[in-house]
């Protein structure tokens, strides 16, 4: 439903990507030009490093900061916290009986036959979780009242263990939360420098153990963020720059700093999300129906799709798995996060991913990351293990001059003596024909990500279109088009800070969410209408700030609907609020069965059931694209060098070039394309070529 109209202020506007290796800076000033900057991150404060960008950039470009009217960021504060387990000390409240939930998960593993396989150990320690005197019924009536004197004494022992946040997940309270509401005052009364959490305004939702991982993740990461966050207005304060903070979530939508620090569970894969929605944004103004977007930067390989111009999402993922994904098809081997996400895959594979020998002597690539400290051997910074980055550069695939046009040396003897001592000579192989094998293996690691939001999903990847980006994506995405049988690939302008372009794409949005057990053929249209209301407004009071809240939005209504027994849902379009209900409800069912059989290729004919129903809310008109012109720099070595491509062409003198190089004729690889931020691989059995809107398109030859 739309409501109003608003044109976007003018000013400059900030987006700052922060990843584990690099930190990326897109502005956009008054006039529309676009200026990018692409530093090191700081992993001892990211705010530094923020800051630290953000000011040259603007410096450099004679852009007053008090005329930035935003700072737009997707950050990996959150993520980095569960993955290398460095969150708060957690303790957990929870109904009696129900102690262990996070021990007993799911009934999954994600090697089935492995007598090893060991669950994740959980965030929350057995010692650190205290069952609750109370219980709440299915349907919401109260069948043991709250005993608060308990609970308190509970809270002082856990705070007696060092515990500085408390999640709260008690049994049935997405139905009625009148037990978690009082402990909630409770601890904000007696326990005021706690952080609490309390599941039914994190994720008022059915299913146990989802509710409460949602709500202990919350919970662990809460201190980190919000610290980060504070520490990070203070920097843009600091720089004169008073413009609201605004966060991506892990959604695609931003949303205030504020809201952002009292629930982090929803900015878990923030920077990722900012890339697909610039990729989507990308595909709608080129025409292209079914994209493949493929982003690998200096820590992970990221990958998901876009058809008709819109995302995929889901409300089901796995955090810190081997590959983090919609827990729909996930192993179970990660943290359950039941919070709207950008349907994508995430997997330890990017240029910083080490390659080492394991045991049984096999190489392997990641996925542990030499980060931004002490990063690849090739950057001269401590580095005493190969990475993706090192293997690249003995290829012949970067510039051994450096990167960033040359303000980042990079020392090739160095790199390659490391990799020949670890991983060739370890292996009895040629130095080149060992690191083209690496090459491939973190392809292979990347081709699964791939496949898991496509042939997992129904998608034939070979009908889609595949936009490659981040530091390293265009250096290996011909390759990977190869093997999928992807006949296009686009690497978009400046494709090394693209995410951060997203960023500046992105419109407020905020999921409100709830539970709504009820079988289709049973279903009201007055009843249904009456819940999409309150979930509008649920939606716009969780943008976290009053001002935001004044802006135009629009609502989207989504019924998550499951045949009747089945285990999980898939979301459904509702009309607008207002529309004609009983004509929709006839066909809603076949919507589902349409759903299904695309995703799980059958249908049934059974009974439908609705399980949730999700409103979304998002600001009207989204902002201009960044359209000006790059300010590209056609500094650094341009004419040919050496590379590598494997036992079939081998040792091949490539010609090196800018991206105005090109033309809207094809040609033939092999070429090396250096932008400041990125380099662009064409292996010698591929085209490439320039579009109008500065893409280059690679194809394979034919």
């Amino acid at each position: 439903m739309r409501q109003g109209s608003a044109s976007a202020p003018r000013g400059a506007r900030v987006g700052v990507d922060v990843g584990g290796t690099f930190t990326d800076i897109v502005v956009t000033d008054a006039t529309g030009a676009i200026h990018t900057g692409k530093l090191p991150s700081t992993p001892e404060d990211f705010s530094t490093g923020v800051s630290d960008g953000v000011r040259q950039v603007l410096g450099i470009h004679d852009v007053d900061p008090q005329s930035v009217r935003d700072v737009v960021h997707g950050s990996t504060v959150a993520t980095n916290a569960i993955l290398e387990r460095k969150g708060t000390r957690t303790g957990l409240l929870t109904t009696a009986g129900f102690g262990d939930v996070l021990e007993l998960r799911r009934l999954r593993m994600p090697k089935l036959y492995d007598m090893t396989w060991e669950k994740p150990t959980p965030l929350v320690e057995r010692c650190l979780r205290r069952e609750v005197p109370e219980r709440v019924d299915v349907d919401g009536t109260v069948v043991t009242p709250l005993d608060l004197g308990t609970v308190r004494r509970s809270v002082e022992a856990l705070v007696a263990e060092g515990v500085e946040s408390i999640a709260v997940s008690l049994l049935h309270s997405y139905v009625n939360p009148a037990h978690e509401r009082a402990i909630g005052a409770m601890l904000a009364a007696d326990f005021p420098d706690l952080w609490v959490s309390l599941s039914h305004r994190v994720l008022p939702v059915i299913r146990e153990y989802e509710r409460t991982s949602t709500t202990v993740l919350n919970a662990y990461v809460q201190p980190t963020v919000a610290s980060y966050l504070q520490a990070l207005r203070r920097q843009l304060d600091g720089a004169r720059i008073s413009g609201p903070l605004l966060i991506m979530q892990s959604n695609g939508g931003i949303m205030a700093g504020a809201a952002a620090a009292e629930r982090p569970a929803y900015i878990v894969e923030s920077g990722p999300a900012a890339g697909v929605i610039a990729s989507a944004e990308l595909a709608r103004r080129l025409e292209i129906d079914e994209v493949i977007t493929f982003d690998m930067g200096g820590t992970t390989a990221k990958a998901s799709i876009v058809e008709g111009g819109r995302p995929h999402f889901t409300a089901e993922f796995e955090v810190a798995a081997g590959i983090s994904a919609s827990s729909r098809l996930s192993s179970g081997g990660g943290y359950a996060l039941s919070v709207p996400f950008i349907d994508l895959a995430e997997i330890g594979a990017g240029g910083g991913s080490l390659i080492w020998i394991d045991p049984a002597g096999g190489p392997k690539v990641g996925p542990t990351s030499a980060g931004a400290v002490p990063g690849p051997v090739c950057y001269g910074k401590g580095g005493e293990l190969p990475t993706v980055t090192d293997v690249n550069l003995l290829l012949g695939y970067l510039n051994p001059a450096g990167l960033l046009d040359g303000a980042m040396p990079l020392q090739v003897g160095r790199a390659r003596a490391v990799f020949k001592r670890e991983i060739a000579d370890r292996l009895g192989l040629d130095p080149l024909v060992a690191a083209y094998g690496s090459h491939e293996l973190a392809n292979a690691s990347m081709i699964r990500a791939i496949k898991s939001v496509t042939v997992q999903r129904g998608r034939d990847p070979r009908d889609f279109t595949l936009i490659a980006f981040g530091g390293s994506g265009p250096i290996h995405a011909a390759g990977i088009a190869r093997e999928l049988g992807i006949r296009r690939v686009l690497v978009p302008p400046r494709p090394g800070v693209f995410s951060a372009v997203g960023l500046l794409q992105a419109r407020l949005e905020c999921h409100a969410k709830k539970t709504f057990l009820k079988r289709t053929r049973d279903l009201d249209p007055a009843e249904l209408e009456a819940q999409i209301t309150g979930l509008e407004a649920d939606a716009r009071e969780g943008l976290g700030s009053d001002a935001l809240r004044e802006s135009p939005f629009e609502f989207e209504s989504w019924a998550e609907m499951r045949y009747v027994g089945q285990g999980f849902e898939l979301p459904i379009a509702l009309p607008p609020r207002g529309g004609v209900w009983s004509a929709w409800l006839r066909r809603l069912d076949e919507a589902f069965e349409t759903e299904h059989e695309r995703t799980y290729g059958h249908r049934t004919g059974n009974p439908t059931e609705i399980v949730h129903l999700r409103v979304v809310s998002r600001e009207v008109d989204p902002p201009p694209f960044p359209t000006g012109r790059f300010d590209a720099s056609d500094a650094g070595h341009v004419g040919a060098r050496s590379a590598f491509f494997g036992d079939r062409f081998g040792l091949v003198t490539t010609p090196v070039i800018r991206r105005s190089d090109l033309s809207s004729d094809r040609r033939a690889g092999p070429l090396i394309i250096e932008d400041y931020d990125a380099t662009t691989v064409v292996p010698p059995d591929f085209t490439a070529r320039r579009d109008t809107s500065w893409n280059v398109v690679i194809e394979e030859a034919r």
